[in-house]
């Protein structure tokens, strides 16, 4: 363990073994840091915050503070950061609402500069949010989602598994898994096909995604028009394509729709 001697540390925060916490950087009450954890200078850990093992949090970083949500009035709600995190410069992560309400963040994410993880929200594993990446309260983003730089996401949205968001994007109703997302409001340009090759997603699997997007975003008919010819294609058997109708049928914002405009629609 090393600790810079202008650390402040609580006598009731959790330190693992191999904890590194850098000059001027400070530690609350409860706090629960794993192994292997890396807090670099003037970072501020607080409320009840947990942070998986072998987590880099870089300079300047708050996590745990309070969220910024009119309702709150001093619940007891938390922060879950898993492992292998790595949280850049300056990112603020605030924990749930709610009394007993959670914000909680999954394993091997890349959290870029200034990004802000706002209360109740969920993040899953791998993905990557770019600088000042900014995600409001109750969003989910499912796992392997890219978010580039200067994206805003309304609350309750929910970003899907392997879905890429252009830079300066603004995201008001949910991303499907496997697109690739851009503008303002963000829609939907096609399938995400580096990500989905990266990850090893089967030829036919592609195929059968493809086939299903060129229905729900190429003919210019209703989600419920759409999904009902992919049933009937029985395009839905496939599992990745199964696993996108289910995230259709259990939107509650909305789905983001096709790049074209409303007269090409």
């Amino acid at each position: 363990m090393s600790i810079h001697p202008t650390a402040v540390i609580s006598n009731k925060a959790k330190l693992g073994k191999g904890v590194s916490i850098g000059p001027y950087s400070v530690i609350g009450d409860g706090v629960n840091i794993a192994d292997n954890v890396k807090i670099a200078n003037s970072c501020t850990i607080t409320g009840n915050t947990s942070i998986g093992a072998n987590c880099n949090i870089f300079s300047g970083a708050v996590i745990g503070s309070v969220p910024q949500d009119l309702k709150y009035k001093g619940e007891n709600s938390f922060l879950v950061i898993g492992k292998d995190n790595t949280i850049r410069e300056f990112c603020t992560f605030n924990p749930g609402t709610s009394e007993g309400s959670k914000t909680i963040i999954g394993d091997g994410n890349l959290f870029m500069a200034y990004t802000h993880v706002a209360h109740d929200c969920v993040v899953g594993n791998n993905c990557i949010i770019a600088n000042v990446g900014t995600l409001a309260g109750h969003v989910t983003i499912e796992d392997g989602a890219v978010i580039g730089g200067i994206v805003a996401i309304h609350q309750f949205v929910r970003v899907g598994t392997l879905s890429i968001i252009g830079g300066c994007s603004k995201v008001v109703q949910d991303i499907p898994p496997f697109s690739t997302c851009d503008g303002h409001p963000a829609r939907v340009y096609g399938l995400n096909l580096i990500g989905l090759r990266r990850k090893q997603i089967p030829r036919q699997s592609i195929t059968c995604l493809n086939s299903a997007f060129n229905i729900l975003f190429t003919r210019g008919i209703s989600i419920k028009h759409a999904l009902e010819e992919i049933e009937k294609a029985k395009l839905s058997e496939n599992q990745e394509v199964g696993y996108l109708v289910n995230f259709i049928k259990n939107s509650k914002r909305g789905l983001s729709r096709s790049c074209r405009s409303p007269k090409e629609e």
